[in-house]
């Protein structure tokens, strides 16, 4: 299994012990992937560039009193070779590179580029996992049947989750067609969206959310965009009124205490020249939502 070393590795982790394939429980793998960006374009550059942006976060968090990566090991792979693969052959392609890291133990985490490739990692993870559910943070549903005529669009992510009949908690919602807030509607039993104005307004929004997920395994997909862009500005599109850092990053701890996460993405940054607060924070994101599941011992 081919990883990245020090210099280019999560972390920039220097001993081998801690980023080796072999002795790491989590492995990191990039697929950047881009294809169907219907505003800004870039997201391919995103997992690279969040892994340089991590050398740059402390080992050491204030807030569970230890160094993650020490407890668990994190082994980043090299990049996915796309190969031309678009479409479904992109989302089969990364569906069989997650299954091989589940069936060698392996907690995995995903940087994409478009959000289409959430599908990949639930397909691969609820062959395991029977009677998972799916956390989304996002500003967008994702519920479109098809966009442009493209089943397999970034704006058609979660149909595709919800088509593999995983039932979906959806926070930080702000942006949706008429038929996407139908399949909620009509879906109250196996589609919770927590939209954007519900949970400013909603004291104990993480409860109910929580709530929700309990019971069952659970898979995190995060669109950097479910953050307010004063946090995430550089996305494929913004929306105002998102997460705050302290919404967003007190919803993955009390997820982490409670539930039982078997894996997660962080997908749909767009860098852009001369600003690095999204992919420093995605990074941090990254790390801060390991450290939780470190301390609670869910890894």
């Amino acid at each position: 299994m081919k990883f990245l070393t020090t210099e280019d590795n999560f972390l920039g982790i220097e001993d081998p012990r801690l980023y080796e394939y072999g002795s790491s429980k989590i492995v990191i793998q990039s697929f950047p992937y881009e294809h169907t960006s219907s505003y800004l374009q870039g997201s391919n550059k995103g997992p690279e560039e969040i892994l340089k942006a991590s050398h740059f976060v402390e080992f050491y968090d204030e807030e569970t009193d230890h160094e993650a990566y020490q407890k668990v090991g994190i082994c980043t792979l090299e990049p996915y070779d796309i190969a031309g693969r678009v479409n479904k052959e992109a989302i089969d392609f990364l569906y069989e590179k997650t299954k091989e890291q589940i069936a060698n133990n392996k907690f995995v985490v995903t940087l994409g580029a478009e959000h289409s490739i959430a599908v990949s990692m639930v397909r691969a993870y609820q062959e395991k996992y029977s009677n998972i559910k799916c956390l989304q943070i996002d500003a967008h549903s994702d519920l479109r049947t098809a966009y442009q005529d493209n089943p397999y669009s970034h704006a058609s992510a979660l149909a595709r989750v919800f088509d593999l009949g995983v039932p979906l908690t959806q926070v930080g919602i702000r942006a949706q067609c008429k038929e996407e807030a139908m399949l909620i509607k009509n879906n109250p039993d196996t589609i919770h969206t927590w939209y954007a104005h519900m949970v400013h307004s909603t004291p104990d929004w993480i409860d109910k959310v929580v709530e929700t997920l309990k019971g069952a395994p659970v898979y995190v997909t995060i669109d950097a965009d479910g953050f307010d862009p004063s946090v995430m500005p550089a996305v494929g599109t913004a929306e105002p009124n998102g997460l705050t850092w302290h919404q967003g990053t007190q919803l993955l701890k009390k997820v982490a205490e409670k539930c039982n996460v078997v894996g997660f993405d962080i997908v749909e940054i767009a860098p852009r020249e001369n600003e690095i607060l999204t992919q420093f924070n995605c990074a941090k994101l990254l790390y801060k939502f390991i450290s939780y599941l470190s301390f609670y011992n869910r890894i």
